[in-house]
């Protein structure tokens, strides 16, 4: 049976995923705005557009990794 360890495991994962999920939206919206004119684009926004979605791509890809992996250890 799961115990209690594992259960808040789960929630952090689920907790980096939906961080994650959160910057690569940021690292689109951004860019789109941009394209439609609706804020300037500058050396920052276009900065800070590419490591949200860097950092959001690694944070997801991290939780998915050790979901798949706690998940085989558990079986």
């Amino acid at each position: 049976m799961w115990h209690v360890g594992y259960i808040k495991m789960i929630i952090r994962i689920k907790e980096f995923l939906i961080i994650g999920l959160i910057l690569i939206l940021i690292g689109v919206i951004i860019p789109l705005f941009m394209v439609v004119h609706i804020i300037e684009s500058t050396f920052l926004l276009n900065f800070i557009s590419y490591i949200c979605s860097i950092i959001g791509l690694f944070l997801g890809s991290l939780a998915a990794m050790t979901f798949v992996k706690n998940k085989r250890d558990n079986k």
